[in-house]
């Protein structure tokens, strides 16, 4: 980004304050620093150079949690979205981070946005929990000695099972009914790994409603977790090479046989859909990328969008709904998932009050300030209970590890499923 078009983004805020209640740091807190017109006040003082880049400033920046809620919010159309993300990029480049926080944050990043990471990880996860290790050590307190970040790591682990483990995602599925075209499927990476029935569902619903399914091999990370993170480089080099997947450079019509790119994770489809104009002007990436993000599709979108063909069986069950924020926010995308949970008959769909609050995940956040992702978070989970959910649906899956375990640390166990799962389970 320019540094104009920077400045002009920053003209755009009139200070007007309806972004305030719709910011969580400032319900929370009350500070205008934590609020976007605050933050953005202090984004024009770093730029014009009247304000230093030091750490007092850089906290009120890390403690956004690019929710984008107040994008939704602002009647003056202010891209915070895009300022956020270019003043992260600043902050990396230009701010020297305590030792301790940068090689936290160089841990996270050397494991989340790298599936074959992850995938070598999750055995040792599996076998510490089934082991009773996991167990004895929080009973016994010893994890209340770590830092509260890496507390935050072990409480975020995810109940896996052994069978979770050796799921492998068939290259090509076809259609189960009379066939109506082809769609590729991004994998993900904690999706991938600790969230694997999500893809196994995915692929056998869109295969019912008469899809020819293709999952590219060797895919890694679509570069979301970075990109957010002010990591620009690494998240560019990971979208060159998730887009040499889809669409070769040496075959740039391979596209042309989709009729779809389906992304199920909200985090990830907010930035796949942003390829064309991160790649905007490159002279080998640009005009594929353009092509590739007009195809992605999350696959509630997808399959609200046509005419279903395949029977839906009763699930008589309620079902709160959680908006992760880059699905309505980020993507506009609210009423899809509620049109295809309604669509199966005997589901009660409940709302969940200020449901499109953000649940204090916001991809890494919750590991990075723990203590403000749980109050957050907290709220969330207050939410989801007044209305007595018996399943809550969920469809990021940073959002389903927050809120499970919020409510494990009560002592509740909610099932959590993708609303793909929940489909999956009635037309199967």
């Amino acid at each position: 980004m320019s540094s104009a078009t920077y400045a002009d983004l920053i003209a755009d805020c009139v200070h007007c304050g309806f972004c305030l209640p719709a910011c969580p740091t400032y319900v929370s807190w009350g500070n205008e620093m934590d609020s976007p017109r605050g933050r953005i006040d202090l984004m024009k003082g770093v730029h014009e150079g009247a304000i230093a880049l030091d750490d007092s400033v850089v906290t009120h920046f890390d403690r956004c949690l690019g929710c984008m809620a107040c994008v939704t919010a602002c009647p003056s159309g202010v891209r915070y979205d895009l300022l956020i993300e270019e003043t992260r990029v600043k902050v990396e480049d230009e701010h020297k981070r305590e030792p301790f926080d940068q090689a936290f944050r160089e841990l996270v990043f050397a494991l989340f946005p790298r599936p074959d990471r992850l995938r070598l990880l999750a055995p040792l996860l599996y076998l510490f929990r089934k082991s009773g290790l996991q167990r004895l050590t929080r009973e016994r307190g010893l994890t209340n000695l770590l830092p509260k970040r890496l507390r935050q790591l072990d409480e975020l682990t995810p109940p896996l099972e052994f069978s979770q483990l050796r799921v492998q995602l068939p290259a090509f599925t076809p259609a189960r009914r009379a066939r109506r075209g082809t769609v590729a499927l991004i994998a993900g990476c904690v999706q991938r790994v600790f969230f694997p029935n999500v893809n196994a569902s995915t692929i056998r619903v869109l295969a019912a409603e008469g899809f020819d399914v293709v999952v590219p091999h060797n895919q890694g990370c679509c570069g979301a977790l970075s990109l957010h993170a002010g990591r620009a480089d690494e998240s560019a080099d990971f979208a060159r090479a998730l887009l040499d997947r889809f669409v070769p450079v040496e075959n740039p019509h391979e596209l042309d046989r989709y009729d779809a790119i389906i992304i199920n994770a909200a985090g990830c489809g907010s930035t796949l859909k942003q390829y064309g104009a991160l790649f905007a002007g490159d002279p080998v990436h640009g005009e594929r990328a353009a092509a590739f993000d007009a195809k992605v599709r999350d696959v509630n979108e997808f399959l609200a969008g046509l005419e279903p063909v395949a029977p839906r069986k009763p699930a008589p069950i309620r079902v709160a709904y959680h908006d992760a924020c880059h699905l309505a926010h980020a993507q506009g995308i609210r009423d899809e998932p509620r049109a295809l949970l309604r669509s199966i008959p005997g589901l009660e769909l409940v709302e969940i009050p200020q449901g499109d609050q953000c649940c204090g995940s916001a991809g890494v956040y919750n590991l990075l300030e723990p203590e403000s992702g749980a109050e957050i978070g907290e709220r969330k989970v207050d939410n989801i209970l007044s209305v007595a959910p018996q399943l809550l649906a969920s469809a990021n899956p940073g959002c389903t590890l927050q809120i499970r375990s919020l409510l494990a640390r009560r002592g509740i166990d909610l099932p959590a499923a993708h609303p793909i799962e929940i489909l999956d389970v009635a037309v199967s």
